[in-house]
């Protein structure tokens, strides 16, 4: 007889999640449900989608070995209700359980969804974040800026990762200055650890492919791990071959070379097959060892229990409409580009064809070349939202969102970033090869052939002068443009007209 009914959500798979540590083994029965308002709240990609629905029955198929009861539904059970709530219902029916236990999940979207069912939900704290909500409400609280810096120094502390007592090791809590090389072209990297798809995953890429054929994104070949021990051997794989020179290119942007020293363990991490405390243990453990540069170890570690925990705290203390904010009042539509349209610039194209192609693009690519277009453009930051949480197999609202609304969009009006992530064509020509094959010239600052970065970058500026030019980061910006030639000025003007003439007639740029 089924007591209550435990819900297990698709990025919840991890053994020692909070609503198994509280279930009975005996009497309880696992709830999981592969359903369309999953997969179709947003168009995502067919490979991020193929990547959930394999972990889920894989890990599945491991609790029910460990004695567990679960009741699965299928993407393709003609019963399925299609919802979450839907299915828990049909579950209590069948079972006559009325009372539900769940962790928290980590978008408010499902949030509120089981808030509102006909069942009593019991939500139970999601403890495989090194911070609680509470914890970073705490640390928010009365404070004029919530700067990730400081957030990120508390993790430290609170951790005692890279520490040497109260002191940072290296005596610095930040290499970065160490970490922003450009990649040489000819310099051998291992790849990514592979793994081949065993007969769960093929049933669920058959699946994906016939029912999501249509959305953006190459599906095959397939070669992502399903299960926890997949997850622990890529990392492994990282640890031993890339971590090394992860710091030095981890800003660097290669058109051979569409991984360089990333670790691709974020999907691992965000469906909850890798703990993030485990990962920052083991990657300070090659730098105690002296196998890896301090700068590596920090770099990487600041981005899981720095930016990972602190775009937590920032979505979940926002509110549900915090992916509404547009600050800047930008309304133009996402470019057809962004989609796999025909574009000449080499940089956006590069990012989006890697997009579609592997489901992945790294930090700079996202921020820096099609997010810096986003902003410079004024595109909705909803639709740069919904896109970068359709395409990225990484992507979960709960740290896209801030990544995409506050920290790239500068949406949310500065709640994260002290002035807005935009460049001229330098920043990209600087820290990539994309700018040698491209048809415009990025030393063009203005004519037919200018990089298009460095005429919207001005526009940018002078459209919301008014906003920025008091902020001491952008003042200097602002008297270089007080300093140039009127005549240049204008041109500058001008040219970015054209090109955002070009995008809303759905033309080329």
């Amino acid at each position: 007889m089924v007591k209550r009914l435990v819900l297990v959500l698709g990025d919840q798979l991890s053994a020692g999640l909070s609503a198994l540590a509280a279930a009975d083994k005996a009497h309880d029965l696992i709830v999981m449900a592969e359903v369309a308002d999953e997969t179709g709240y947003v168009p995502h990609h067919p490979r991020k989608i193929a990547l959930v629905l394999s972990a889920m029955r894989h890990f599945a198929a491991e609790l029910e070995s460990d004695g567990w009861q679960v009741a699965y539904t299928r993407l393709d059970d003609p019963d399925s209700s299609g919802s979450i709530t839907g299915e828990l219902l049909r579950r209590a029916g069948a079972h006559d359980a009325s009372t539900v236990i769940a962790t928290t999940p980590g978008e408010w979207r499902l949030i509120r969804a089981l808030e509102d069912a006909p069942l009593s939900v019991t939500l139970l704290p999601d403890d495989r974040f090194i911070a609680s909500s509470g914890e970073f409400d705490d640390w928010a609280e009365g404070r004029k800026e919530l700067r990730m810096e400081w957030f990120y120094r508390m993790m430290r502390r609170k951790t005692g990762l890279l520490m040497e007592g109260d002191a940072p090791a290296g005596g610095k809590w930040n290499f970065d200055h160490d970490n922003r090389k450009p990649a040489a072209p000819d310099l051998f990297r291992t790849a990514p650890l592979r793994f081949e798809p065993d007969t769960m995953t093929q049933e669920v890429l058959d699946l994906v492919g016939a029912r999501f054929g249509d959305n953006f994104g190459t599906l095959l070949p397939f070669h992502y791990g399903a299960t926890r021990a997949d997850a622990l051997a890529a990392l492994d794989h990282f640890l031993r071959h890339q971590l090394a020179g992860f710091g030095d290119t981890q800003d660097a942007m290669l058109e051979g070379d569409p991984v360089l020293n990333h670790s691709l363990l974020s999907p691992y991490l965000n469906l909850g097959l890798l703990g993030p405390l485990e990962i920052c243990q083991r990657v300070e453990a090659e730098w105690q060892a002296g196998r890896v540069p301090i700068n590596a170890a920090e770099g990487y570690i600041r981005q899981i229990i720095g930016w990972r925990e602190y775009m937590r705290g920032i979505y979940l203390r926002e509110g549900p409409d915090y992916t509404a904010q547009n600050a800047l009042g930008h309304d133009r539509a996402l470019p057809a580009m962004f989609w796999g349209g025909e574009t000449h610039m080499n940089c956006v194209s590069h990012a989006v064809v890697q997009t579609r192609d592997l489901a992945y693009a790294h930090h700079i690519q996202r921020l820096m070349v099609t997010g810096n277009f986003a902003l410079l453009a004024g595109v909705d930051p909803a639709q740069v939202h919904e896109w970068y949480l359709s395409v990225y197999i990484d992507a979960f609202e709960w740290v896209e969102a801030p990544n995409t609304i506050g920290m790239s969009q500068f949406a949310d009006g500065g709640i994260i970033a002290s002035k807005p992530y935009v460049s001229s064509g330098n920043y990209i020509d600087r820290m990539s090869d994309y700018c040698a094959g491209c048809a415009y010239k990025v030393k063009d600052k203005t004519g037919p052939t200018a990089c298009p970065f460095n005429l919207l970058y001005w526009d940018f500026l002078i459209r919301h002068r008014e906003r920025f030019a008091r902020n001491p980061r952008m003042g200097p910006i602002y008297r270089t443009w007080e300093r140039m030639d009127e005549t240049r000025r204008a041109s500058v003007l001008d040219g970015a007209a054209r090109v955002l003439e070009r995008l809303d007639r759905g033309e080329t740029v």
